[in-house]
């Protein structure tokens, strides 16, 4: 596919985006019904799909429109490309633009605040009272493609032993200042999940910051730790291999489908449980939340988030901090996490968990924004007094 027919391709793809359908469902329809298209081209018109839903208002106003096709032009004006060389109508080409279109681009340093940081309006003031002055590089920072970060799996190996295996097949990586297992790769990212390395269970995909939480919790070789909200399992893995005898439960038991065949690779056990019975060393809630501090690497997020659900994920949150602290021994620890920027998920959760339950304490806090190299997190962790 030529550049032009590609852009052409995730017109459609946006078109379909926007009238709200779920974009991988879109993406995985799209490729089973384009097999004229090599992987090559599926990458690339991912690529500027996931482009323009990290910047959908920046690309309208520049655009002039939330179409695809106006999407796509606003896409070509804020990153350089020559509008003019995609919309040439010559092939599978998008039609030339008309004169509308051409006086359609608007200076971007006059857009409204929320469309230069690319959020919803409601959402600004969140960004503001959480991050204060930083919001601003925050939210230019989610508008961007997030790097590929590795985990060292310390059961396995070290993180030079990583590195090295990386390099003999030609993977460029480098150490990531947020964790000791963290691993950035800084050439071609392509192809890792085939790589022998990967098969062996020298590491996992996760990304710096959701290790540097796990890093915050201390030393957990041979405590029992309940992870309470285990998703598809990530921090469970990297709280195993940090010699944890770790027990994975989710509401949803589907999202842990693939941990048995995970932790196998990597050498350590995680047990899976529907019913979770105390007592544990350590329950970690890494709890469903409203995802900001990823929204680079799940932009489509950003724009589905409504103020109801935002208020349906607090009231979860408490609930399941309630829930998981009937579950800690004595002397143990509740830990809870979000990967949200937002105060209302963080901080005001942590404060109303002490309000309703004076008798414990909190012993540790750790927030992280993108501008520290990983995706947006927070962590406090409880003791009870």
């Amino acid at each position: 596919m030529t550049p032009a027919a590609r852009a052409a391709a995730a017109i459609d793809i946006l078109d379909a985006v926007a009238s709200g359908r779920p974009t991988e469902q879109v993406l995985t329809t799209w490729a089973r019904k384009s097999r004229f298209a090599g992987s090559g081209d599926r990458a690339v018109i991912r690529d500027i799909v996931f482009d323009v839903l990290r910047c959908w208002r920046s690309c309208a106003w520049l655009g002039g429109g939330e179409t695809g096709r106006a999407l796509v032009l606003g896409w070509c004006r804020q990153t350089g490309v020559d509008p003019e060389a995609v919309f040439s109508g010559v092939g599978h080409a998008p039609a030339p633009l008309s004169v509308s279109e051409v006086d359609a681009g608007r200076d971007l340093n006059q857009a409204p605040r929320a469309v230069q940081m690319n959020l919803q309006d409601w959402v600004v003031p969140l960004f503001d009272h959480a991050l204060g002055e930083t919001a601003g590089a925050v939210a230019e920072v989610l508008g961007t493609r997030a790097p590929v970060s590795l985990r060292a799996n310390l059961a396995k190996a070290t993180r030079d032993d990583v590195l090295e295996a990386l390099a003999d097949e030609g993977i460029t990586a480098a150490p990531h200042v947020l964790s000791d297992t963290a691993i950035e790769v800084t050439g071609r990212v392509r192809g890792l999940p085939g790589l022998a390395s990967f098969k062996a269970g020298l590491f996992e995909f996760q990304d710096a910051a959701s290790q540097a939480v796990v890093d915050r919790l201390g030393d957990l070789s041979g405590l029992d730790v309940l992870d309470y909200c285990a998703g598809g399992g990530g921090k469970a893995l990297a709280m195993a291999a940090k010699g944890a005898r770790v027990a994975a439960h989710d509401i949803d038991l589907a999202r842990m489908g693939d941990l048995p065949s995970r932790a196998e690779r990597a050498g350590v056990s995680v047990a899976l449980t529907e019913d979770p019975r105390g007592p544990f060393d350590l329950v970690f809630c890494d709890a469903p939340c409203s995802g900001s501090g990823a929204w680079r690497r799940q932009p489509e997020g950003k724009w589905r988030l409504t103020k109801e659900r935002l208020g349906e994920l607090t009231r979860m949150q408490d609930d399941i901090l309630d829930r998981a602290r009937k579950l800690v021994a004595p002397g143990g620890r509740l830990a809870f996490a979000t990967c949200s920027l937002f105060a209302e998920e963080n901080e005001d959760r942590a404060e109303a968990f002490i309000a309703r339950h004076p008798d414990w304490q909190p012993v540790d806090q750790l927030r992280l924004s993108p501008l520290d190299g990983g995706d947006g997190f927070f962590l406090s962790v409880f003791a009870k007094g």
